[in-house]
């Protein structure tokens, strides 16, 4: 059986965690999780390590103190690497991509030969892509100046919903800390793009804005910022 770890960066997320959705996941045969408590102040360690402590395939890492959401997500991957699974990937504690959306990226990530799958939320009839007028707009803005910074066509780098192949690749990627606190998905997909790898976009049939999102408009305006240091570190990389 191919085997999948998703790793869950989590920071002071106690009071939203939703154990029952995560279980959702861990029926699916072959997945695990990796939640990664990235310094947390309040009991999000603690709930954590009971859920893990009753729980089949669920794993917590602790870090201390906090990294940001980019070193979170970075260690968890590693750590997830060294179980040798034949897929890995990452998902927001809050679950705005639904279990169902996470698994059928899960399944078309075994199902394709491709380096990595990555979620778009894009908002087309028939689908539900429940997001704020405000944040679409600014979503647009971004993937505009992420296309430009990756020297390609992408409609959604900050879904928080990736699936990648384990490789040689994919170990020496992730082996390097991120330049970027607020764009790492951007500078990661870059990485890969850099190294000839194989990226596909696949449309959300659902996706929920859940309330309480750390990522503000200060944020985006952090991450369009440390764009250009982006396109310049992926332009060194070209080179080599």
């Amino acid at each position: 059986m191919e085997t999948t770890i998703i790793v869950i960066p989590c920071y002071n997320e106690a009071e939203r965690l939703d154990f029952e959705t995560f279980q959702v996941l861990l029926a699916e045969p072959g997945i695990s999780l990796l939640f990664v408590d990235d310094g947390s102040s309040d009991a999000t360690l603690d709930v954590l390590n009971a859920f893990s402590q009753s729980t089949e395939n669920v794993q917590v890492l602790q870090l201390s103190p906090n990294r940001g959401k980019a070193e979170a997500v970075r260690q968890g991957l590693l750590e997830a690497l060294t179980k040798n699974p034949a897929m890995v990937g990452f998902i927001d504690a809050d679950m705005a991509t639904p279990a169902e959306e996470v698994l059928r990226l899960s399944q078309q990530a075994h199902a394709t030969t491709a380096d990595a799958i990555i979620g778009s939320r894009i908002a087309y009839m028939g689908t539900d892509i429940d997001r704020s007028m405000g944040r679409h707009l600014l979503g647009r803005v971004f993937a505009t100046a992420a296309s430009l910074a990756l020297d390609t066509k992408v409609y959604d780098t900050q879904c928080g919903a990736k699936f990648f192949r384990r490789s040689e690749l994919l170990a020496e990627v992730v082996a390097e800390p991120f330049h970027s606190r607020w764009a790492f998905d951007v500078e990661f997909l870059g990485r890969l793009l850099a190294e000839n790898a194989t990226i596909v976009e696949v449309p959300l049939r659902r996706w929920v804005d859940v309330p309480g999102s750390k990522i503000g408009i200060k944020s985006m305006v952090k991450a369009g910022l440390d764009l250009v240091q982006i396109r310049s570190h992926l332009a060194k990389r070209r080179i080599k």
